[in-house]
């Protein structure tokens, strides 16, 4: 098989710490006192004693020693926590950076989907962006003109076609780029998690489209942390860790070992001193952690498994009718359900009044509950009617894979936030 993207013992380093210190804004008498002391900096300077000291600039090495190949029309999904260099290293691949070490031979055309109207001018209208990017492509004119209306209908922009792109939304920017790297059939394809900008229709287009570019035989590399989709749209799947790539095998495979190992979120929320305000007291919130069915933290559940929600907790004095409950939301914000741990009569008689000391409230959403996607956990400590001691409404954030749910063996997405297994029964009548 010809090899469409070969990475070489890729690395990048970035300098972090010195722009911040060197060129910060500040009042006047700051500016004076700078001035005044940068001939003793130069002195200083020169004879290797720097003012700012040796760690006023540090570094950090975003991708280190990455090497892996793909074969020309696999798509390949990459996975991995929060800084763990994903979007460094498909920014590397569309040639936005240099890499520091390292090399990457790409064999054709990209086209790029890394951040929300990447490569558009923004003083330039609809129309001529993309242009400009089926340009940038290499693409010629005739080709562009032959897609034009496809990339304008997918893009649901029409009506602003002609208006200069810096008055489109975020929706409408995501659009009408999400077309043109999709439409102007580069070879290889390359998407970061950009897609949590659009509705859940567009989103839907999106990856549909995703598998239609992935069955013409087009190479494409991409970068989610909704399981689902990296399940869905890809054959093999690499794991990165601090700019490491630690495994590499078929995505089910990648994507177990990823939600095994740790290397997923947390999937537990600390509260420092200084983010609990004075007015909580007497209750003082600790953590909350979110559990799979083997009560281990995580950051991502599986829909067909159990879920544990626990909030730990501390009482300087004891409390009467204290409440602890948790908003659950759609990360668009819309709400799935509030619970509270008093909600049930005979809890509430029990639990009217709490001695001081240090509390878990726990509640277990079932097996079989939610769709796929990401979800917000907000919380909330009262007493009803009385005062609210502490809320948070973004506590803690998680993501849910559907594999083996109900109707996964039908192509088409379920709409909702959620998916329940019910009892159905088919009976025939005549």
């Amino acid at each position: 098989m010809t090899i469409a993207v070969r990475v070489d013992h890729l690395s990048k380093r970035y300098r972090i710490g010195a722009s911040q210190t060197r060129f910060r804004y500040g009042m006047f008498r700051d500016v004076l006192v700078d001035v005044a002391m940068t001939p003793v900096r130069i002195l200083r300077s020169m004879q290797g004693k720097s003012m700012r000291g040796a760690d006023a600039t540090s570094f950090i090495w975003a991708l280190d020693d990455v090497s892996f190949d793909v074969e020309e029309g696999k798509v390949l999904g990459i996975v991995g926590r929060n800084g763990a260099g994903k979007s460094t290293l498909l920014k590397v691949l569309s040639r936005v950076t240099e890499p520091t070490k390292g090399t990457v031979a790409v064999r054709g055309r990209v086209g790029s989907l890394l951040e929300v109207g990447t490569g558009f001018h923004p003083e330039l209208t609809g129309r001529e962006n993309i242009y400009l990017n089926g340009a940038v492509l290499g693409m010629k004119r005739s080709e562009i003109d032959r897609k034009f209306d496809e990339i304008v209908d997918f893009s649901e922009v029409a009506q602003f076609i002609d208006t200069p792109v810096k008055r489109y939304s975020s929706g409408m920017y995501l659009r009408l780029a999400f077309a043109v790297a999709a439409h102007l059939e580069p070879e290889i394809l390359v998407v970061d998690e950009v897609l949590a900008v659009g509705d859940a229709e567009f989103q839907k287009k999106c990856l549909g489209k995703m598998g239609d570019v992935a069955q013409q035989g087009r190479t494409v590399l991409f970068v989610s942390h909704n399981m689902s989709a990296i399940l869905r749209l890809t054959q093999e799947a690499i794991v990165l860790k601090r700019g490491r790539l630690i495994k590499r095998g078929p995505t089910q495979e990648a994507v177990d070992f990823y939600l095994s190992s740790g290397q997923a979120e947390t999937g537990e929320r600390i509260w420092e001193t200084d983010e609990i305000p004075a007015s909580a007291a007497p209750f003082k919130p600790i953590a909350l952690r979110l559990k799979d069915q083997r009560g281990k933290v995580v950051d991502t559940v599986r829909s067909t498994e159990p879920v544990t929600l626990e909030w730990e907790y501390q009482l300087d004095m004891p409390v009467t009718g204290l409440r602890v409950g948790m908003y659950l939301s759609t990360m668009r914000g819309e709400y799935v359900f509030t619970a509270f741990d008093t909600d049930d009569a005979e809890r509430f008689e029990r639990f009217s009044a709490r001695k001081a000391g240090r509390y878990i409230s726990r509640c277990v959403v079932p097996a079989d509950f939610f769709n796929e996607g990401r979800y917000s956990l907000g919380v909330n400590a009262s007493s009803f009617g009385v005062r609210r001691y502490f809320m948070d409404e973004n506590a803690l954030s998680f993501n849910v894979d559907i594999s083996g749910a109900p109707g996964t063996h039908w192509p088409e997405m379920r709409q909702g936030p959620v998916r329940p297994r019910l009892d159905w029964k088919i009976e025939k009548i005549d």
